[in-house]
């Protein structure tokens, strides 16, 4: 059996394990969920020719009791944001043209988990001059990026191969259910196997996924993808038996409050996430989440296959030895209803009947996500059509989805191309070594850090920061275990980090919910006003720079475009 300390490893960066300080799963400490450093004690996961993991049910499978957040993040904790409208005019107005003669807007993800903004940006990109735009996602675990890659292969889906709605409730349950459909888990399979010939062909998955870049990956980080990727499609629901997992971490958590956990949760409801500005999550769909992990019933099916994309690994000391672990890590208290769920663009989602939300969280989410999806394709605002019979009941379509094709070769997976976009993965935790690539120099107007990697914010980064370029920071607000005083001073300690690193604050937009912190950096010569916000839902009327693009980077050339 572990012991309480070595039940407390936390994720840390380049796909090992270590043992968490206290900022990194305390409560409220920059670090949130993650993201330790530590001494290293071993690699995870193991590469395809290591040895098998096994899923142990004891205590250790779990994180520190006095935390619900976990310390492997699955969702976010706030909305997801079209970073177009969030990033200031100053900083759009030193945007450098690209090759094929369109501004070129370079964006920064660190720990943003789940792919909302991505999705939520290239949506709505036709409301705004024509750019190109560059994402560079870093994470803290091989799982997240696994995940990603996965809801944008399914964001890219044809609509000859897949239905808006079948694709719209097909990602939710992935994003935030522990059970899904038997059609959901033959898509999971069909798609592993896919990933697979991903990540050990090259040319494979540049003819098949070109807006995606894995290069900058290191060959061991591939293998262990590969070793995810067919844990994935591993057909036994035996290999996570999600339920006890996510029992084991409900009783650890509440300890001796187990018995009474409905009244815990209506209160972590009631009195936190209402009041934080969550209202639209409802009692009955928080409580069946909080009990069985499945936040998402949107059809009369039946939710009984382990969603294996939640696994994550672990080195825990099982009777004197390290021991490769795969368990459920993550979050119990929140819930996955924020990134979509909380906020829309439709007002008639959030009006409220005798001060109760006509919708629940669930119903708001599938709207939005259509409605990003519908976007993408059309190139226009989406307007829902009447529901169908079939639809009006909740019952299931006579053909659900097309049988799996187990050979890849047979199959037509070239994803619709979502316009001047691009996707890059670069090596995990790689924050600290971004300033020493010549190609990075001044390179990101928008930078995003979650509340689990926020401590990767550091001073450096201010040499890859183009100038005024845009800080936003996720905050704590939605975490029920954060207490106010606690969320307030993890807001201090970001407002200093954010210093260190150049950044003056800039004020929240009217309008949106206390979930993040924006700042702008700073410049000491003359210039534009300190922070300039763009209106609410009005583009700038040219997206080209006004300004002289800044010099040529002056740093000798390293090669190479990955970080190492």
């Amino acid at each position: 059996m572990a012991t309480g300390e070595e039940a407390r490893w936390g994720s840390g960066g380049g796909g090992r394990w270590s043992l968490g300080r206290e900022g990194d799963e305390g409560s409220g400490g920059p670090g949130i969920g993650g993201g330790g450093s530590g001494k290293v004690e071993g690699g995870w996961p193991p590469g395809p020719g290591g040895p098998t993991p096994t899923c142990l049910c004891f205590p250790a499978m779990t994180t520190a009791a006095g935390n619900s957040f976990g310390t492997t993040c699955w969702w976010g904790f706030s909305p997801a944001l079209d970073l177009q409208r969030e990033c200031l005019e100053s900083s759009m107005a030193h945007l450098c043209l690209s090759q094929d003669d369109l501004p070129e807007l370079n964006i920064l993800l660190v720990g943003s988990v789940d792919g909302r903004h991505v999705l939520r940006t290239m949506s709505q990109a036709h409301r705004w001059p024509q750019r190109r735009i560059n994402f560079y996602i870093v994470e803290n675990n091989l799982e997240a990026l696994g995940r990603q890659l996965l809801f944008l292969s399914l964001t890219l889906e044809s609509p000859e191969k897949m239905g808006l709605q079948e694709k719209s409730e097909m990602f939710l349950e992935l994003l935030g259910n522990s059970l899904i459909r038997s059609p959901t888990a033959a898509y999971l399979q069909e798609k592993s196997d896919l990933f697979v010939r991903y990540v050990t062909d090259p040319d494979f998955q540049q003819r098949h996924l070109g807006a995606v870049d894995l290069s900058a990956l290191k060959f061991k980080e591939r293998d262990q993808l590969e070793s995810i990727f067919r844990f994935w499609r591993n057909p036994d629901p035996q290999a996570f038996p999600i339920a006890r997992l996510w029992d084991l971490r409900v009783r650890q958590h509440l300890g001796t409050r187990y018995d009474a956990r409905r009244g815990v949760g209506d209160w972590d409801l009631t009195m936190k996430l209402h009041e934080r500005g969550a209202r639209a999550i409802g009692g009955r769909e928080f409580s069946r989440w909080r009990d069985t992990g499945v936040a998402f019933e949107l059809r009369e099916g039946v939710y009984d296959v382990p969603n294996k994309t939640l696994a994550s690994g672990r080195l825990l000391r099982h009777k004197g030895e390290l021991v490769p672990a795969r368990g459920y890590w993550g979050d119990i208290g929140t819930g996955p209803y924020l990134p979509f769920g909380i906020e829309s663009e439709e007002p008639s989602l959030l009006r409220t009947v005798n001060g109760i939300p006509a919708k629940s969280a669930q119903e708001i989410s599938l709207y939005n996500v259509t409605a990003l999806f519908h976007e993408l394709a059309a190139r226009a605002p989406y307007a829902p059509p009447p529901p169908t019979p079939e639809e009006a009941s909740g019952a299931a379509p006579a053909q659900e989805s097309p049988a799996p094709n187990p050979d890849p070769d047979l199959q037509d997976h070239t994803a619709a191309c979502p316009g001047p976009v691009r996707i890059h993965f670069l090596p995990l935790g790689c924050t600290a070594r971004l300033p020493c690539k010549s190609q990075y120099h001044q390179h990101f107007h928008l930078l995003y850090f979650s509340c689990s990697m926020v401590h990767a914010l550091t001073p450096e980064l201010q040499l890859v920061s183009a100038p005024r370029a845009t800080l936003i920071t996720e905050l704590t607000s939605f975490l029920p275990d954060v207490r106010k005083e606690q969320a307030d001073a993890f807001l201090a300690r970001v407002t200093a980090l954010a210093a260190g690193a150049g950044f003056a604050p800039c004020g929240t937009p009217e309008g949106q919910t206390q979930a993040w912190a924006r700042f702008q950096r700073r410049e000491e010569g003359p210039g534009d006003p300190l922070c300039p916000l763009l209106a609410p839902d009005v583009p700038p009327e040219d997206g080209r720079p006004t300004h002289t693009p800044p010099p040529v980077c002056p740093w000798p050339s390293s090669g190479g475009g990955g970080v190492h």
